[in-house]
């Protein structure tokens, strides 16, 4: 074997395609992986073969090339824009006499940088670990636990059994930590929906600009850049729709075409936000060249946390990069299905508020209501649901409550519903 460098900054990119392999990786959007950790970019190569060689993925002659190329241009790291068998990677480190990684140790790797959050990190650490515990390989033979006792001296425990039970043990802490932060979280969806407050989670393919979006509607100051994976964490915040009608928006991490399956798992906690959400607004970057790739990239994620079923808005972003005007697309049942908007720019922002309010509204009915001051329990569930819209008290002591009710629900306050003259309102 070698020894591996410190460093891994100045890096060549190895790029795939497979004439029996249905969907190849998109070359722009491996370099973007790689700048997103700060990589030094030597070259890229690109390798076409039928299909992949079973113990060196691009074949022997090509590995012997790539090993006197990263010799020649003094590369720490060589990375291959396709998933790896930890016996390929082994095979190509001892040709190279280089570190090589995959795509998914590289997006890994990005995760692991840009995780801020306890729960966050956890997560990474985790889909890190399951990731590492197939590329395991024996180390220090010498190194073997011997155990005293007629009949027991023998081999022992290896330094590979030793590694695989450590992980093994890692693993199982941080599953139990990610539980009881699961349970939390569950703990706060079942709050929300105690008052019928609307989730609706941002959802989309990576550098879309949905952390931008989100800031944008709430006013808050999560991290946004022009790079993939920006943000990791979930975020949640209140959002207004009208004087009584609010949503809490959640902005979600990022998709990405071929998104590692322990990565899936790992962050099923916080793309639970997505599961469970009544509303998904679809974020797409209105100028990418692979938009509906990308959206049926975004799709398939779904449909593996089941939150395919759940209503969508689509919103086209970054309609400022090709001169676009901000609109609103309905289906053939009038139902508002795209909205165009800027987000950078703060273009089309009330258009799509407007679709959330008419998404929201059509389940809604706006009412009035006498209650008596017998039925104070029922004004406080009133104010408790944020149903409220105005308040006023008559001549008899009657509370008189315009309200937003959800549509199902009229019926129960069908007793106290009133017709109100606007000369009422006027005195």
């Amino acid at each position: 074997m070698f020894e591996r460098p410190d460093t891994g900054e100045r890096v060549i990119l190895v790029h795939t395609r497979f004439r029996s392999v249905a969907n190849n990786q998109e070359l722009n959007e491996f370099e973007e992986l790689a700048r997103s950790v700060s990589a030094e970019i030597a070259t890229v190569i690109t390798v076409q073969r039928d299909k992949p060689d079973a113990k060196l993925l691009i074949g022997s002659g090509k590995a012997a090339e790539l090993a006197q190329l990263a010799c020649l241009l003094n590369a720490d790291v060589i990375i291959f824009n396709y998933a790896l068998s930890p016996s390929q990677e082994r095979n190509l480190e001892k040709i190279c006499k280089r570190r090589v990684l995959d795509r998914t140790g590289l997006i890994l790797d990005i995760f692991a940088q840009r995780a801020r959050s306890y729960e966050g990190k956890l997560q990474v650490e985790l889909a890190q670990l399951k990731y590492l515990s197939t590329r395991l390989i024996r180390g220090w033979s010498h190194l073997e636990r011997q155990k005293g006792g007629i009949g027991l001296r023998g081999p022992g425990e290896k330094q590979l059994e030793s590694d695989r039970r450590l992980l093994r043990l890692r693993i199982k802490q941080i599953s139990k930590r990610l539980d009881k932060i699961r349970i939390q979280r569950n703990q706060g969806r079942a709050a929300r929906r105690k008052t019928t407050t609307p989730t609706v989670a941002l959802v989309g393919y990576t550098n879309a600009g949905k952390s931008t979006l989100f800031n944008q509607l709430t006013n808050a100051d999560v991290y946004s850049a022009d790079k993939l994976f920006a943000t990791l964490d979930p975020t949640l915040r209140r959002m207004e729709l009208s004087k009584s009608r609010h949503v809490v928006l959640a902005d979600t991490v990022g998709f990405i075409q071929d998104l590692p399956h322990d990565l899936i798992e790992a962050f099923h906690a916080t793309l639970q936000e997505t599961g469970e959400a009544d509303l998904l607004l679809h974020i797409v970057d209105a100028g990418d060249d692979n938009r509906t790739h990308n959206i049926l990239e975004v799709e398939s994620v779904l449909r593996q946390i089941d939150a395919l079923d759940i209503p969508q808005i689509m919103v086209y972003n970054k309609i400022d990069l090709i001169n676009m005007l901000p609109n609103i697309q309905l289906d053939t049942q009038g139902r508002i299905q795209q909205v165009w908007v800027s987000a950078l720019q703060r273009q089309g922002l009330d258009l799509l508020k407007q679709a959330l309010r008419q998404h929201f509204d059509i389940q809604c009915k706006c009412i009035w209501l006498r209650l008596p001051p017998s039925a104070g329990h029922i004004r406080s569930e009133l104010y408790a649901k944020d149903h409220v819209v105005q308040e006023f008290v008559d001549d008899e002591g009657h509370w008189q409550i315009e309200a937003e009710i959800p549509a199902q629900r009229v019926k129960h306050f069908a007793d106290y519903q009133i017709a109100v003259q606007s000369e009422q309102l006027a005195g």
